[in-house]
């Protein structure tokens, strides 16, 4: 019989590297507490008109990407491609619009049939946060400020901010009449996909990787000459949250989120050290969408990272190796073992972490095992020790031993 494997882009996280998942989650978790940012959690399945309207029928994600069926109900649904609608949806339907404004933040799987590569696979994990019913720039400098301290929090090298404004509808359509009119003169020089987008979403060719494209649009009109006064005014407001806080960034004119709901901020944060897929944080204002889902008018503004990026930058850049137990316990024979379960579990409630060999193996083998897993402390438990009620209380750094009562443990580990 053939043996089973994952299915391609799907991958499993395995003891041995899981302890940066482990630190990025609870840096985030802490950030995001201190920040008064509360957690959301949203099915990994929704309707597909979710995504349809929100993300947009346009789009690759939609049109190329999502995993999408019908249940046995005749339900169109599908895996989540991305967690801003299902965030912005949950709100609508659960009335948190109708108690205030929202700082939200959720972390999970995602799909997408695309390419697996390096630091993204075809379920890959978000970190998101969405701030709902916020339209002041301090709130964008805000949203940012919280996406940069994390990734420094986080040891992460070579980072770029990069900024730009979208400006409100109206500046979109001046600058979109203005681009396609160039692009219509330039289209036989694009690519095959961008000569597709042209039809349908062309400020998505602003975001062509393709090298050819991206030097003819050296010489497009730029988005900031469309913008309005007061769309200006908004966008050096941000600029000046940035500076006053000392957080470098640079203006990328050809940086744009392409759906028809965003306005206004959008950025990215890179690293140079991920090579070419170097975007670790992406996000903008996204004043449409909560209108467009079926609620009411509402400034919003939001990013997303991707984990197994940050996850490559963080192995690459530090050394994040599993936690060594506080104490490994060895026993041999009957009620040696049932002494040791005793002490394994009473240490552990008192916050201790705790190594339990199962192996009734000899005791040479069960302390070549301890000293491997780098446990300052060994307690060691054989018949002597059963009858005694004394347990050998081994430091494995200086080789010393010393008989103790089950009740002297915790204190005598000194951690």
């Amino acid at each position: 019989m053939s043996q089973l494997q994952t299915l391609r882009g799907m991958a499993d996280q395995l003891p041995t590297g899981i302890n940066s998942w482990q630190q990025l989650e609870a840096i985030a978790r802490e950030h995001m507490r201190r920040a008064c940012v509360s957690e959301i959690r949203t099915p990994l399945l929704e309707a597909t008109e979710l995504f349809a309207r929100g993300i947009g029928a346009a789009t690759d994600v939609v049109g190329k990407e999502m995993y999408t069926f019908n249940d046995r109900g005749d339900r169109s649904c599908t895996l989540r491609p991305e967690g801003t609608a299902g965030v912005v949806r949950a709100a609508i339907q659960n009335g948190l619009l109708s108690q205030g404004p929202q700082k939200l933040w959720y972390s999970g799987a995602m799909f997408r049939y695309e390419r697996p590569q390096a630091g993204r696979m075809r379920q890959f994990h978000q970190l998101g946060l969405e701030f709902l019913g916020f339209n002041e720039p301090r709130s964008d400098v805000e949203a940012i400020v919280i996406a940069w301290d994390l990734l420094m929090d986080l040891g992460l090298k070579e980072l770029k901010l990069e900024l730009n404004s979208l400006g409100n509808k109206a500046d979109r359509l001046n600058y979109r009449n203005q681009l396609v009119k160039w692009l219509e003169q330039h289209q036989n020089q694009l690519d095959p996909d961008s000569q597709e987008r042209l039809q349908t979403n062309p400020l998505r060719i602003l975001d062509s990787k393709n090298p050819n494209t991206q030097e003819l649009l050296k010489t497009a009109p730029e988005l900031v000459a469309a913008l309005c006064p007061e769309s200006l005014e908004r966008f050096e407001q941000v600029q000046l949250g940035l500076i006053a806080l000392q957080i470098p960034y640079q203006l990328n004119p050809r940086l744009v989120r392409g759906l028809d709901y965003y306005g206004h901020t959008a950025f990215e944060i890179t690293s140079a050290a991920l090579g070419a897929q170097a975007t670790v944080c992406g996000g903008g204002r996204y004043n449409g969408l909560v209108e467009q889902l079926g609620g009411a008018d509402t400034a919003c503004i939001g990013w997303a990272m991707g984990l197994e990026r940050l996850v490559l930058l963080m192995q690459n850049q530090s050394s994040t190796t599993a936690a060594a137990p506080d104490l490994y316990v060895i026993s041999q024979g009957e009620k040696a073992e049932a002494i040791a379960i005793k002490a394994a579990r009473e240490l552990r409630q008192k916050g201790h972490r705790v190594e339990l060999d199962h192996s009734g193996a000899g005791f040479a083998k069960q302390m070549k095992r301890a000293l491997k897993s780098a446990a300052p402390f060994a307690l060691l438990i054989g018949a002597a020790e059963a009858s005694s009620g004394k347990l050998q209380l081994k430091n494995l750094q200086s080789n010393s031993s010393e008989l103790v009562e089950l009740n002297q443990l915790a204190g005598l580990l000194g951690i």
